[in-house]
């Protein structure tokens, strides 16, 4: 249940950029494999990483964050799935052609303009998630839109890029990586700020995965498709959540965002009247408190004591009892300072950072508190925290406390959140600004003629939008519409359509209701392409099997590798005359047939004949013909 908000009132604004794996043979610059998941390695790698200086002589914010962390960085190596060019120690190959043109194939699925020569760019990452610092990327085409709840949502446009490593394990100063995704193509897929609700944000969402997987050339499956969601309020600033993995957590995700920034702009109203309008009239003052808290009868000071470490009290003016105003649902500002401490002075061990307005809540057999109180001194509108670690993290989480606090006089900081499963998000890094940009000296442009335009839109497929209003013009139901085109059988719909004059409800049901379910009972339905359903269908419009008999067929094609004939033969499933199957029909008798409390109706006997017969017949007569019949024989036709 989401909290009240109203988002017109306060607001909200969205937009997408959708990260799809494409299914390529070979990585984006270098020849090994796409798509070979390992879960061993053959050796490792470390790395420490260092911010460089952008074209304009600029530091980004963000690589200068991730520099402060320290982190030893280590890598997961397969030779099965990497090579010397992941590790920047080889330069890059010429970049993957067929990832080129897919990306030029959803451009023009999107009205976009194609660029005519696509330069390579890097992007700086200094998380570690990429082993050289940078990630290559490459715009492919601008100024698109698709169709949208009866108006154009913008796509601003579209990129091929190299996806990152796959995060193993993030403690203290250490994180470990796996490299078997790196180097993979995908494409982002970037909306304007168009989106004003969250369910908007949803429906987006799950209409970008159905353009890309109608061109029958991505990835599917867990972490194929990936997306970062900005949000902004009014008064607010844009914050990223990144990593989205379902439609359908955006809409909390989204939600509560807006909720978060809308506390945050309660908290700079009460700052502001506190005077503390500026981040330099925040003022901050450290303690050293290893020997007050010696006695602290709590396992995470005495285990941080023991290794060497110390306890610091952090003492900031003026904010007092803030610390303690909600911010998402069941959070509140004391968790935006956590997070912060916890990603850049790499101390996360629970609690991380307490509160003095929450120390009563802990055991206090020896005064501590009182203790601590004296010692830190501070003033009657004052609030002080505790940190616990080594001692150079508890410095840094010390000025991090500070400088959200002086970030809070702002507003709301621009930040890339991280989605957490309950639909709330965490503190990631600082959001990323331009100066991370710069040209790839190491990749020639490519060149897109008209020619390669011309061959890639003779091959386009029709946009889902198209589909699912030709779908839904046959009447076959919204879930299975969307079912179709997600799952690829939207293909086998119109072929079977074309080829063989079946009516497309039929066609859209029992190709998409029919799969599922046959793929749930353990048939491989992965042998059922094309020409399989079109054989299938064939034998239908010929009259030489009833529509109740396809899934059947379609089984036995399956699971026993054979045409449609040669299915329809071994089950015995031909239309026979109507002289022959009603004679076996007229043979069947009300034996073992039985109504609760004596409610014998005609509907019922008619039922039971019915089902008999259908059961016994076996694909030899239509249904609906076997079911006249028995209410003919019965003398009670029912209308």
């Amino acid at each position: 249940m989401l909290d009240s908000l109203d988002y017109q009132a306060v607001g909200l604004i969205s937009g997408l950029e959708v990260h799809q794996q494409l299914m390529t043979r070979e990585k984006l610059f270098c020849r090994c494999p796409a798509g070979l998941y390992t879960e061993t390695h053959d050796g490792e790698v470390l790395r420490h990483m260092r911010p460089t200086l952008s074209e304009l002589g600029e530091y980004d914010g963000t690589a200068l964050m991730e520099f402060k962390t320290k982190k030893e960085i280590v890598y997961l190596l397969n030779r099965q799935n990497v090579c010397t060019y992941e590790m920047d120690d080889t330069p890059p190959f010429l970049v993957n052609q067929e990832a080129i043109d897919v990306a030029i194939e959803l451009c023009l699925a999107m009205n976009m303009d194609v660029i005519d020569e696509v330069h390579i760019a890097r992007k700086q990452y200094l998380d570690g998630s990429i082993p050289t610092g940078f990630q290559r990327t490459a715009i492919v085409g601008v100024n698109g839109w698709m169709p949208f709840k009866g108006r154009r949502l913008t796509i601003t446009h579209v990129s091929v890029e190299e996806d990152s490593c796959r995060e193993v394990e993030d403690k203290g100063h250490q994180i470990i990586w796996r490299t078997d995704r790196l180097g993979m193509p995908l494409t982002e897929t970037v909306t304007g700020p168009e989106l004003f609700t969250p369910q908007e944000v949803r429906e987006a969402i799950l209409l970008c995965g159905l353009l890309a997987r109608s061109t029958g050339r991505v990835r599917t499956g867990i972490g194929a498709s990936r997306q970062d969601v900005n949000v902004s309020v009014r008064g607010g600033d844009r914050c990223e959540i990144k990593g989205v993995p379902r439609a359908g957590l955006a809409v909390k995700l989204v939600h509560n965002e807006a909720l978060r920034q809308c506390n945050l702009l309660k908290i700079r109203e009460e700052l502001h009247r506190r005077g503390l309008r500026t981040p330099d009239s925040v003022r901050m003052t450290a303690h050293d408190v290893s020997d007050v808290c010696a006695t602290a009868d709590l396992g995470f000071m005495q285990r941080a004591l023991q290794a060497g470490g110390k306890v610091y009290a952090v003492n900031i003016a003026g904010v007092e009892g803030l610390a303690q105003h909600p911010t998402q649902p069941d959070t509140i500002f004391l968790d935006e300072l956590r997070g912060r401490v916890r990603v850049i002075a790499c101390l996360d061990e629970a609690p991380i950072v307490l509160s003095g307005a929450a120390m009563p809540e802990f055991p206090d057999k020896h005064g501590i508190l009182e203790r601590l109180r004296k010692r830190v001194n501070p003033g009657g509108n004052d609030d002080f925290f505790i940190v616990f670690g080594p001692e150079e993290d508890c410095r840094t989480a010390a000025e991090e406390i500070r400088i959200r606090f002086a970030d809070a006089t702002a507003g709301v900081p621009k930040e890339t959140r991280q989605a957490l499963v309950g639909g709330l998000t965490t503190f990631e890094r600082i959001l990323p600004g331009p100066d991370r940009m710069y040209p790839d000296t190491d990749s020639p442009p490519t060149r897109i003629t008209q020619q390669r335009m011309e061959e890639i839109r003779s091959r386009l497929k029709p946009p889902p939008w198209e589909r699912i209003e030709r779908y839904m013009s046959w009447r076959v139901p919204e879930e299975t519409a969307y079912y179709l085109i997600r799952r690829g059988g939207a293909e086998i719909v119109d072929a079977v359509v074309e080829k063989t004059g079946a009516d497309g409800l039929l066609a859209g049901i029992v190709i998409g209701q029919q799969y599922k379910a046959l793929q749930r009972s353990g048939v491989p339905v992965q042998r059922l392409g094309v020409s399989e359903w079109v054989q299938v269908f064939d034998l239908y419009t010929d009259g030489r099997i009833p529509r109740e008999a396809i899934p059947a067929v379609a089984s036995t094609m399956a699971q026993d590798g054979l045409d449609a004939e040669g299915a329809s033969a071994a089950l015995g499933i031909a239309l026979r005359q109507h002289e022959a199957w009603t004679q076996e029909a007229d043979q069947l008798t009300f034996e073992g047939y039985r109504c609760k409390n004596n409610e014998d109706t005609d509907q019922k006997r008619v039922r039971f004949l019915t089902g008999r017969a259908v059961r016994m017949l076996k694909g030899k007569a239509p249904a609906a013909e076997v079911a006249e019949f028995i209410k003919t024989k019965l003398g009670e036709v029912v209308r």
